[in-house]
């Protein structure tokens, strides 16, 4: 259930909406008017709440932070239900079609920006005090705001860190007690390490995140805005690597980092938690001699996660019971005690200030854990901010990677590109 969870926050979601229904259901919603919505906060409700994949594992959990709400709000009963990971967007969907929309859903931020464009959520901006919606660390709460309106509130998250073979890394003169902080350390970490050992210094994920790191932009005002000389002179600067031998010319698989980085022909990798499974289990001795570190920083100065949200549809007939429990899910204390049963990252600030956190016995996953969480400051969803984000990021991945795979002409793609994305943006 553990590498569903992670499957969860690596993963996006398919985005086959129909938003014209969703627009139209918002709109005239089973709750009917703002007025008529939660008129009488002592009656009876019942919020229904839905959630991804987290039964049976974590029913004790839910259990009990449910009942511990319920006894606090004896007029609010709890109605949790769990679907399947590729099952709730088509459950979701017709729920609010048929005027029985859940009450509190648990979104990826993609489909959350989805929905929240279409106008088919509640805006926690409007619903929350400064004081509450202050618990989040910006970056992750600042995912999903559009015109100045939030809809969602930041769950559970993870994050990628550094992993270095410190044998190969001191082997080309390199001190690990100063790891690489920036983009261009980790070139350079690379330049001397393949110079001084002749393994490849890192893996390089070549997909439109990392144009994103360093602070240009894809989109702006619905065109394309990356054609430009200085995205040219980042992607030439990748190019001079690979041609370099620093970071390999393909983009390996999860399974074949994990051989290649065993291996030790690569000697920097940066990767989630799921990694020291696979690689204690395929190389012990690599294993043995591998620290963990925070990912170096872009020039944008982001580290780009993958979270998880609840949301409060429109058409929800408790929006005030709705937001107020799904607060209290993400709250700093109930993030925190998820955390240490799901291994996963709280998005709440105080929750990351835990010893729990920073207890490094040593090991590995000591390492990770306390540097995927020093990292939670300089987080960002991974997001366009767009409507259809995926379309745009599928169709950029595809050219950067002929570039860079397949020795295509540099200007030719990224025009190409262009026009393809210029195309997706119109319709």
């Amino acid at each position: 259930m553990k590498e569903n969870l992670k499957k969860i926050l690596s993963v996006g979601m398919a985005f086959l909406l129909t938003f014209g229904i969703l627009a139209a259901c918002s709109s005239d919603s089973s709750g009917g008017s703002e007025g008529s919505k939660d008129k009488d906060k002592d009656k009876e409700v019942s919020v229904e709440f839905w959630t991804i994949s987290l039964q049976p594992t974590f029913n004790d959990y839910f259990n009990d932070i449910i009942a511990k709400y319920e006894a606090d709000h004896p007029n609010v009963k709890i109605d949790w239900k769990d679907f399947p990971y590729d099952a709730v967007q088509n459950k979701l969907l017709t729920s609010i079609a048929s005027k029985k929309a859940p009450d509190v859903v648990n979104l990826n931020t993609e489909l959350a920006n989805q929905m929240a464009s279409k106008g088919a959520l509640v805006d926690f901006n409007k619903e929350l005090t400064d004081e509450q919606k202050g618990i989040y660390f910006e970056g992750i709460y600042n995912s999903t705001v559009i015109d100045n309106g939030a809809y969602a509130l930041p769950w559970y998250t993870g994050i990628p860190v550094l992993y270095i073979n410190t044998e190969l890394a001191e082997k080309a003169g390199l001190d690990i007690n100063n790891p690489p902080q920036t983009k261009e350390d980790l070139a350079n970490w690379g330049k001397q390490i393949k110079e001084k050992t002749d393994a490849y210094g890192y893996v390089f994920t070549m997909e439109t995140r990392s144009i994103l790191e360093e602070g240009f932009k894809i989109v702006e005002d619905n065109k394309a805005v990356f054609n430009n000389d200085e995205v040219k002179d980042y992607i030439n600067g990748n190019i001079d690597l690979i041609s370099q031998g620093v970071i390999p010319k393909d983009i390996p698989a999860f399974d074949k980092q994990v051989q290649l980085f065993g291996s030790e022909q690569v000697s920097m990798i940066i990767s989630s938690s799921s990694f020291i499974n696979q690689l204690k289990t395929a190389s012990p001795d690599v294993y043995a001699k591998t620290i963990a570190v925070p990912a170096p920083l872009g020039k944008a100065g982001i580290r780009f996660t993958n979270s998880m949200n609840l949301v409060v549809p429109q058409a929800s007939n408790n929006v005030d019971a709705a937001t107020e429990f799904a607060h209290y899910v993400t709250n700093a204390a109930n993030q925190l005690a998820f955390s240490k049963v799901a291994s996963t990252l709280p998005s709440t600030k105080d929750s990351a200030k835990d010893e729990f956190f920073y207890k490094n016995d040593g090991t590995l996953e000591g390492q990770a854990l306390t540097a995927s969480v020093e990292s939670l400051d300089k987080a960002t969803d991974f997001y366009l901010g767009i409507e259809n984000a995926n379309d745009v990021n599928k169709t950029l991945n595809k050219h950067l990677q002929n570039i860079y795979i397949n020795d295509q002409d540099l200007d030719a793609e990224l025009e190409a590109a262009e026009k393809e994305i210029n195309d997706i943006l119109s319709r």
